[in-house]
């Protein structure tokens, strides 16, 4: 029996494993979920769920790199419209970003074990280089770039700065629901609130530094 990522999705046993993982995954997080949970919220024997993914870790792996693969396809269209100005990409990609990590707590770990273990075929895998390659959001950057003569800092450092702040925060979510004595819909509304916030601090970022704004249309052409 192959393990195929593409093979499996054709498999409707498959999918409903994959569907019932989903759920026990985004309520209980990765550590805490039992394959035997699983197997009860699919309505099947765990001898099954081995033998179509192996084990608990192989599931939630494929599933998260789905996720993925899902977030990135879904942007593609946002990344790529010629009519939307820099500034709002950043603010909708954001949102999105967020929007997937609040359903899916776990990936932000999956994600960081993939990128140490291999960076370069996890990129390959959930299609990173294709989506940003010659697309419009990395021509725009590269006319704001030039049209604002931003010489003096790489802006490698605001997308590492982007990143980082959308991503922390749930890396560090016990931690801070810990600190804040907050629950989960506390924590959920307090990322709601960064949807709106660092895109302001982004923009703050770059008037300190240039003393410029990001304008409201941005051709995508150099």
């Amino acid at each position: 029996m192959t393990h195929d990522t593409t093979i499996l999705k054709n498999d409707s046993t498959a999918e409903k494993i994959k569907i019932a993982a989903r759920r026990v995954f985004t309520s209980k997080g990765f550590t805490a979920t039992r394959t035997r949970d699983i197997a009860e919220e699919a309505g099947f024997n765990i001898a099954l769920l081995n033998y179509y993914f192996r084990s608990k870790q192989k599931l939630f792996d494929i599933i998260m790199l789905e996720n993925m693969q899902l977030f990135l396809h879904g942007i593609k269209n946002i990344i790529n419209d010629p009519d939307t100005s820099l500034q709002s990409k950043l603010e909708i990609l954001i949102g999105h970003y967020i929007d997937m990590l609040v359903l899916n707590l776990d990936l932000p770990f999956f994600v960081l074990n993939e990128i140490k273990t291999n960076p370069q075929q996890f990129a390959e895998k959930v299609g990173m280089t294709d989506i940003l390659k010659d697309s419009i959001i990395a021509e725009q950057w590269k006319d704001f770039i030039i049209q604002n003569k931003i010489n003096n800092i790489n802006p490698f450092h605001y997308f590492i700065n982007i990143i980082s702040m959308i991503i922390f925060p749930f890396i560090a979510n016990p931690l801070i629901k810990n600190r804040l004595h907050i629950d989960n819909e506390s924590f959920n509304k307090l990322m709601q609130e960064r949807k709106k916030l660092i895109p302001i601090w982004i923009k703050s970022m770059l008037i300190a530094q240039n003393n410029i704004e990001l304008p409201n249309t941005m051709s995508n052409k150099l």
